[in-house]
Order: structure tokens, then C-alpha cells, then sequence
């Protein structure tokens, strides 16, 4: 395995930290049946891979052991926010064939809490995330772990969390406040039920708690967002 130095995990104030262990207790009351969550979103930057990355910490703190999977294999942001080291060894290079899975794994900080980076961008993420070898490798992980948490991309943008989803045992849907529309959230939640994976719920990122009834222009973002990011999303990495 890698070793790892990781930077701002765990660097929250005390209400995102309630606001985790909130999360962490509500998936654990979804069902022991329930260790493989995969995260997502509608757009980019409405934070899921960080809201993936606590969310594995806070497990990692309740003495669970975790693997963090960085499944978002066009425009993995973990590395460069999060990581203090080098990484030579991700997800792409173990699913095309080129690493084990203990090469590929990272060691952290914490005993408990252990992340599989994405690697260099592939040109079909989504066949990869379909493999076989993706598949083996979540059922191997289940042997060693006890919570998987999968960070795949927007699924208003690309269907690759939809793909990953069917080796999860739930998902968890990530929207920004203020920011998207009830249809396109519907539309996202539409295509996970095409999965047959279950919908865990909704975790509402960036509320802005200072301001009362900040739901006014909900809805306001729709047109602009869908048509910025919708099949463009990784495009310059492509």
C-alpha cells in the first residue's frame, strides 16, 4: 500500500462535525445490509466529493474501518485538495490491469480510514466503472472493510455514477442549496431508480444558515446549469 499524508480531513468546525456524525448515524440506521454508499450530485462543485471524504472520516472516527473510492475517474478534484504525498498508484491503473488492489490502496493518517484515488483520467470511464474487475474489486473490498464510500461523478452530467451505482448498496444524492431546480433533481433521481440501487436520501449542501427562508429562488439555476454542464462534463480531459 501507499502511504499518505492527508490535508484538512477532519478540519471542521463543531457544527459540520455534528452535522457528519448526523449523516453517518442516518446511514447506519438505513440497515446493516447497507456498507457500499456511493455519493453523487447533479452538477459539479456542489461539493459531494468533499461531503465523501468527511463522510468517510467521520466512519473512520466511530472506529468503523472505511475505504474512501475515488470512482469520479474524468475530474477527480481528492488528490489535489486533500492529498500530501505522492500518489503513483489509482483506480484507473488497478481496472485497466496495470496494479493490484494493495498497490492501489492508500494508507492514512488514520488506522481506520484508507482511500483508493482515481489515477490518470481513462478515455472510457464508463466501461471501466461497468467492468467486471470494478465489480470484483467492491466485493473484495466488502471482505476487508466495513463501509465502502464510492465519490462518483454528477450524474446530471455523466452516467457513470448511474453505472456505479449497481454495485452499490445505496446512494446518496448531494444538491447545493439555492442552486438547483426541483426538475433537474428529479430528473437525477429519475436515473438512479433506473439502477435499481436505493436512494438513501438527500444530504443539502452549502445552506446558508444566517439567511431565513433561503429556499426563495429555489429553482432559479435550472436553465443555466443544465445547459453549462450536461455531456460536457471532463470534456477537457477527454
Amino acid at each position: 500500500m501507499q502511504a499518505v499524508k492527508m490535508k484538512q480531513i477532519g478540519k471542521l468546525d463543531y457544527r459540520s462535525r455534528e452535522a457528519y456524525k448526523t449523516l453517518r448515524t442516518n446511514i447506519e440506521l438505513c440497515g446493516s445490509e447497507h456498507r457500499v454508499i456511493g455519493i453523487t450530485s447533479c452538477t459539479p462543485n456542489e461539493g459531494k466529493s468533499s461531503i465523501a471524504m468527511n463522510l468517510a472520516y467521520a466512519f473512520a472516527e466511530a472506529g468503523k474501518k472505511v475505504i474512501l473510492i475515488d470512482a469520479d475517474l474524468r475530474k477527480s478534484v481528492l488528490v489535489g485538495r486533500y492529498r500530501a504525498g505522492n500518489v503513483k498508484v489509482g483506480l484507473t491503473h488497478y481496472l485497466v490491469g496495470q496494479a493490484d488492489m494493495q498497490e492501489s490502496i492508500c494508507t492514512t493518517e488514520s488506522p481506520n480510514m484508507f482511500i483508493m484515488f482515481a489515477g490518470p483520467v481513462p478515455p472510457n470511464p464508463s466501461e471501466l466503472l461497468g467492468s467486471k474487475r470494478f465489480h470484483d474489486l467492491i466485493e473484495k473490498l466488502r471482505q476487508a472493510f466495513d463501509y465502502i464510500i464510492v465519490d462518483t461523478p454528477p450524474l446530471g452530467s455523466v452516467i457513470d455514477s448511474a453505472v456505479a451505482a449497481k454495485v452499490c448498496d445505496g446512494m446518496a444524492l448531494v444538491i447545493e442549496s439555492n442552486t438547483i431546480s426541483y426538475k433537474f433533481a428529479q430528473r437525477v433521481k429519475e436515473q438512479l431508480e433506473k439502477t435499481d440501487c436505493r436512494i438513501l436520501g438527500v444530504i443539502l449542501n452549502k445552506v446558508d444558515l444566517s439567511s431565513k427562508g433561503y429556499y426563495g429562488n429555489y429553482g432559479h439555476y435550472y436553465g443555466k446549469y443544465y445547459g453549462q454542464y450536461y455531456g460536457k462534463y471532463g470534456e477537457e480531459n477527454g
